[in-house]
């Protein structure tokens, strides 16, 4: 079955970014191309359609020809507000989020999710990894949800709260074990820019 037209996903561009110098992450270059449109590269085949939360240099980001929106929350309050962007404007009924620093995330990604959150009947399903000692390694901002849960979020926000863990534990939400660790590597420093950038030679 092909669920594409159930799926739209959000790529969070709107963090600070300051490990890294307070430079709009989605816009730093890696392989001569922003890292935002690796993001959208990898995820278009996954989803239906694709907005980007993007709270700086806005302009750039429109030359993509894809939707953006900024944060409804002021002030960086954290992924959350970006989950929130998203959820106030999809129009299908499941939403995918993922960060913008992340080039390498599989190209399965969303499938698997849906699974998930579909046989498991949640409200989130996010992915899960095993560190080098076996324990589990969680990856929030990679996630499928459902797109009724905006005003659960709306109201979680408003009462002051802004930690992803604090509002999944509040839901029915899944794990989703994918094996390699690597695959979701972030990029938050110039040297973790270098080290994806020997990765992909």
């Amino acid at each position: 079955m092909n669920h594409l037209e159930l799926i739209e996903g959000v790529i969070l561009c709107g963090g600070q970014a300051q490990r890294m110098g307070g430079q709009d992450k989605g816009l730093v270059e890696l392989k001569n191309k922003a890292l935002f449109m690796h993001a959208v590269e990898r995820l278009t085949p996954q989803v239906g359609k694709i907005m980007l939360n993007a709270n700086r240099h806005v302009d750039i980001y429109e030359k993509s020809g894809l939707p953006v929106y900024g944060d409804t929350y002021p002030g960086f309050v954290g992924p959350l507000a970006g989950f929130h962007v998203g959820l106030s404007h999809s129009k299908a009924p499941y939403l995918a989020i993922i960060p913008c620093d992340s080039p390498l995330f599989p190209t399965d990604l969303v499938e698997k999710l849906f699974q998930q959150l579909d046989s498991k009947r949640a409200d989130i399903a996010y992915v899960v990894t095993k560190n080098p000692k076996n324990q589990n390694q969680s990856h929030p901002v990679f996630c499928l949800l459902r797109s009724g849960l905006k005003s659960h979020l709306g109201a979680f926000l408003d009462s002051g709260e802004r930690k992803i863990d604090r509002w999944f534990g509040q839901l029915n939400a899944a794990e989703v074990i994918f094996p390699h660790e690597d695959a979701f590597t972030n990029i938050n420093t110039p040297e973790e820019l270098a080290k994806i950038e020997s990765l992909l030679s």
